[in-house]
This record gives structure tokens, C-alpha cells and sequence, in this order.
């Protein structure tokens, strides 16, 4: 097996957490939150998928899809590239609220087919690439992408978590 095949199969196992989180829920169950201040499922989502597009397209050497599609206008928010989830506040994760599910998915599903594509190009010498020196030891391809997998499962599994609870109350109620 490839490095490029355990890379592609991690980031396929994101998308398919993520999308168990979020199918066939309303606007309602997308932003339901088991706290005040607890991050809701679109958040979940929506943030992780923004993670991976900013982080992935420069290494990839592509324009990030929130500015190359109307992402920002489906998902109701803020279109500038710095707009990525990054220390928001209780108030502005309750402000994440797509229009419906399938905009959120589209979203998450059109960077995750991207990430895939670079990621069928990636060899040894691509994953040792230096592509941030101002670290020490420099962060090298490989392990950014490695930190992002191991941020987006996080936000994946949290998502789930959060659907498992979603759905309880839902049927109690």
C-alpha cells in the first residue's frame, strides 16, 4: 500500500463521519447545541471542512473552494478566506446555520473529492516538501496533512457525539 492510499483512506473516513452527523436534518437539528455554549453540528462540520480547504489548497496549489464557488452564500456566512471557525465565539457558532443539510454536505463533499485528487498525486518526496519554515523542526507536507486529519476526525467525532445526543432528545421529546 501507497503512503497516498492511508492518507486517502483517512480523509475518506472523515467525510463519512461528518455526513452521518448531518444527513436528513433540518436547520434545527443542524444547529442544535446539547449546551449553550457547546459547538453544533453545522458548526462541526462546517469548521472542519474549512480547516482541511484552507490548509490543503496552497499545498495543493489551488485556490481554496470558499472563494472560488458561492460556499459563503449557501452556508449564510462570512466569504472572507480568514473565516475558518478559528476562535469563534459562543455567539457566532450559534450563528452557523445552513440553509439545509445537502448545502453543508455539498460543501464538505466538493473539498473532500479536491483533497482527494491532490492527495492521488503524493509521493515520498511530496510528503517530506517543507512548506512552513517558520516552525522548528519545519513542517513538512506529511505532517501538516497529519495534523489536519487528526484535527477533522476530533470535530468529526464530536459531530457524531453530538447527532447520538440530537437524536436521543429528539425521540424523548
Amino acid at each position: 500500500m501507497e503512503s497516498r492510499d492511508v492518507l486517502i483512506d483517512a480523509y475518506t473516513r472523515i467525510q463519512e463521519v461528518a455526513h452521518t452527523s448531518a444527513e436528513g436534518l433540518d436547520t434545527e437539528g443542524l444547529a442544535y447545541r446539547p449546551e449553550a455554549d457547546a459547538n453544533s453540528i453545522a458548526w462541526l462540520v462546517w469548521h472542519l471542512t474549512r480547516g482541511q480547504d484552507s490548509q490543503i489548497a496552497p499545498i495543493a496549489g489551488v485556490e481554496q473552494a470558499w472563494s472560488t464557488g458561492d460556499w459563503p452564500e449557501k452556508l449564510g456566512l462570512d466569504p472572507a478566506l480568514s473565516n475558518t471557525g478559528y476562535g469563534y465565539t459562543s455567539e457566532q457558532v450559534a450563528a452557523v446555520r445552513p440553509a439545509s443539510a445537502d448545502a453543508l454536505l455539498g460543501y464538505l463533499d466538493f473539498v473532500s473529492d479536491r483533497t482527494r485528487e491532490y492527495l492521488q498525486t503524493v509521493n515520498a518526496s511530496e510528503l517530506d516538501r517543507i512548506i512552513d519554515s517558520s516552525y522548528d523542526p519545519p513542517v513538512s507536507v506529511g505532517v501538516r496533512l497529519v495534523s489536519i486529519i487528526s484535527d477533522n476526525i476530533q470535530h468529526a467525532g464530536q459531530a457524531r457525539f453530538v447527532r447520538g445526543i440530537y437524536d436521543r432528545v429528539s425521540e424523548a421529546g
